[in-house]
């Protein structure tokens, strides 16, 4: 098997040019080797592409039902998509787990900080209670990274916040919390001051609570919490890669990531920027999957930023992040 496309070369990429001579050297590596890309790409019988934009890309629906991976591998994890009960959920063979590990921790660090040296808290109950999270594996080694006896799993403990973040202060060191969206308003209605933290919210109400818009979240967390800092993850199940957004809810992505936004009216037309579409991901560190996603995600884009406003009326209410009105 051609493996040639080096883990360097995906990870040190610093131009355009080299992002979109990557991509299409990835487009060509996945047609030969993953079955169901190759199938999607004949019946689709579009022309070769000859820049990143013009490249195919696989419905995210797919990952229900097909096993998408390099043939001849074997996967090292398998995760699976969060969602309510009784509802399919995604499956993401993973090959290489050093693949995803290197991506989230260069993403964070160049993000967010380095986490050795920080108190990581996560409140994830509804995660840990399914199984089988990408999210959860990335912050469960971001925690060991840390290594910090504050840091840890919280589940619905919301006591042990206030307690971990009190014992970070008298060290000196930044507390980050990761919470499900409802897991952080049970938080908030118990008033715990974390105003040194960094909060950053990810996988909306599972059904807990009623939707709300990021706006409203954010503003009513940082009132509660006393917290400046509110951030949001982008991600899904079957993604290696991450953004992380700002204070204005604007995402950015790691330099071998890229969003576009597909026309509502036309799936192979692109949207202007500043117009509402749907969100096409490009994920060069997704190898041995499907680098090239089209996701059930509604957003616009900016330059060099992405929103993310909400979901497809018919699709399945999940993953990171979907907070809609």
């Amino acid at each position: 098997m051609n493996t040639a496309i080096s883990e360097d070369r995906i990870f040190t990429l610093n131009s355009d040019d080299q992002f979109n001579r990557l991509a299409l050297d990835m487009y060509a590596f996945q047609k030969n080797h993953c079955a169901v890309y190759r199938d999607f790409i004949r019946l689709l019988g579009r022309p070769e592409p000859k820049e990143y934009t013009e490249i195919p890309f696989l419905p995210i629906s797919f990952f229900k039902d097909q096993e998408i991976i390099t043939e001849g591998l074997d996967p090292e994890l398998i995760f699976l998509s969060s969602g309510t009960a009784g509802m399919e959920r995604s499956r993401h063979l993973v090959a290489r787990s050093a693949l995803y590990v290197r991506s989230f921790m260069e993403t964070y660090r160049q993000q967010i900080g380095h986490p050795e040296g920080q108190v990581i808290l996560a409140l994830l109950p509804s995660y840990i209670e399914q199984g089988q999270s990408s999210l959860v594996y990335m912050v469960d080694r971001l925690i060991l990274e840390s290594k910090s006896e504050h840091s840890g799993f919280l589940l619905n403990s919301m006591d042990d916040v206030a307690n971990r973040y009190e014992q970070a202060l008298l060290q000196g060191k930044k507390t980050i919390l990761f919470g499900v969206s409802y897991a952080l308003l049970d938080l908030a209605d118990k008033g715990v001051n974390l105003s040194k933290a960094v909060i950053i919210e990810t996988g909306g109400m599972k059904g807990r609570r009623k939707e709300m818009t990021k706006e409203d979240l954010h503003s009513r967390l940082k009132s509660a919490l006393k917290v400046e800092t509110v951030l949001s993850e982008y991600g899904m199940t079957e993604l290696l890669s991450q953004a992380y957004c700002d204070q204005q809810l604007n995402f950015r992505t790691p330099p071998w990531m890229k969003v576009l936004v597909r026309d509502i009216n036309d799936p192979l037309g692109w949207a202007k920027h500043g117009k509402t579409g749907g969100i096409n991901v490009i994920d060069l560190a997704n190898k041995y999957s499907c680098s090239f996603i089209a996701t059930q995600d509604l957003g616009k884009t900016d330059n060099d930023s992405f929103q993310i406003l909400g979901r497809y009326d018919q699709s399945d209410v999940r993953g990171c992040n979907m907070l809609v009105e």
